[in-house]
């Protein structure tokens, strides 16, 4: 691909793509973040509980759930539109970089009709390994208004040439001999990855090796029938979807730095550095950085994977609202 060709990316608007949820859709997508303590997490799981609300970061799901309830295949799901200087590309290809949040406003309880997920792409970079595409959504409602703005980054293929036009902020880096602010412990389930995918993301990927009966066989983009992905793509079987650990790490935050308020975070976003399988413990490492806008406070983190000991999500950066003086970890 020439420079002249792929140039031709950046800027490019897809087609508004309808979405719609249920209260039932907000609380699978936080049983797949992990939410399930009894006191604290009943605003996110309990649709009778008098403070029930969406868990602030609920949107990632909506570009692979669209107005639909029903399954849907994941390859057909990204097959999208001919982008211009692009060639088609492999869904199974397609390695999710990074991805951020800014929420705007908090969601109803249901969409109703009307609600579109608007799409651009802002950014290209190639090297060596891969082209890495940057795609700004916007979650809208009905009169246009804007709900949530986020940025994706997906690693595909390509040459060297690099051109932007928009982008997140990016983390500060993580002070040096300081210990962290604040210091939180989860659990994934074994059964985490097929859970978070009654979202919308049905990836084979975080499923694994199955036997499809002879009447109903998937097949993949290439029309073959999907192999065991997790083995053939090197990461040794299933993982947790990349937004679910994501999803982990937003309740870090919001828990012990907005005492588990959903109108307290503002703005989220990590870099995926390493994958996390179903039934990892994940610890997620704070420092505060300074002020963020709008009465805020700024935060660097990392989300450790504790059977690994690597790092699962780096360059995190948040702007949040500190819910009260407490004593940090």
């Amino acid at each position: 691909m020439s420079a002249a060709e792929v140039s031709k990316v950046v800027g490019h608007e897809l087609p508004d793509k309808p979405v719609t949820w249920l209260k039932r859709d907000l609380v699978l997508y936080a049983l797949g973040i992990g939410a399930r303590d009894p006191e604290g997490d009943l605003p996110f799981v309990y649709e009778l509980n008098s403070e029930f609300r969406a868990f602030p970061t609920y949107p990632v799901v909506l570009t692979f759930k669209g107005e639909s309830q029903e399954l849907n295949v994941f390859a057909d799901r990204m097959k999208g539109d001919k982008v211009p200087g692009l060639p088609p590309a492999d869904p199974n290809k397609i390695v999710h970089g990074s991805q951020s949040i800014e929420i705007l406003k908090p969601l109803p309880l249901t969409s109703g009709p009307g609600w579109k997920w608007k799409s651009r792409y802002t950014g290209i970079s190639e090297n060596k390994t891969g082209v890495v595409l940057t795609i700004e959504s916007q979650l809208v409602d009905p009169q246009n208004v804007p709900y949530a703005k986020l940025y994706a980054r997906m690693k595909i293929t390509g040459d060297k040439f690099n051109k932007a036009i928009a982008g997140p902020p990016q983390a500060k880096p993580i002070p040096k001999n300081k210990k962290p602010d604040w210091v939180y412990k989860d659990q994934t389930l074994s059964e985490q990855a097929l859970i978070y995918r009654l979202s919308g993301d049905y990836n084979p990927l975080h499923i694994g090796p199955y036997k499809p009966s002879p009447e109903r066989v998937e097949r993949n983009s290439s029309g073959k029938p999907d192999p065991a992905i997790g083995q053939a793509a090197g990461f040794g079987g299933v993982i947790l979807h990349g937004l679910s650990s994501f999803g982990f790490a937003a309740r870090a935050v919001v828990k012990v730095i907005g005492g588990n308020k959903s109108d307290s975070l503002k703005f989220f976003g990590v870099r995926f550095s390493s994958p996390v399988k179903p039934g990892d413990a994940l610890e997620t490492q704070i420092w505060e950085v300074g002020p963020g806008p709008n009465g805020t406070i700024e935060v660097t983190f990392v989300t450790k994977n504790l059977r690994t000991g690597k790092d699962a999500l780096g360059s995190g950066i948040a702007y949040i609202v500190k819910s009260s003086p407490h004593a940090k970890l």
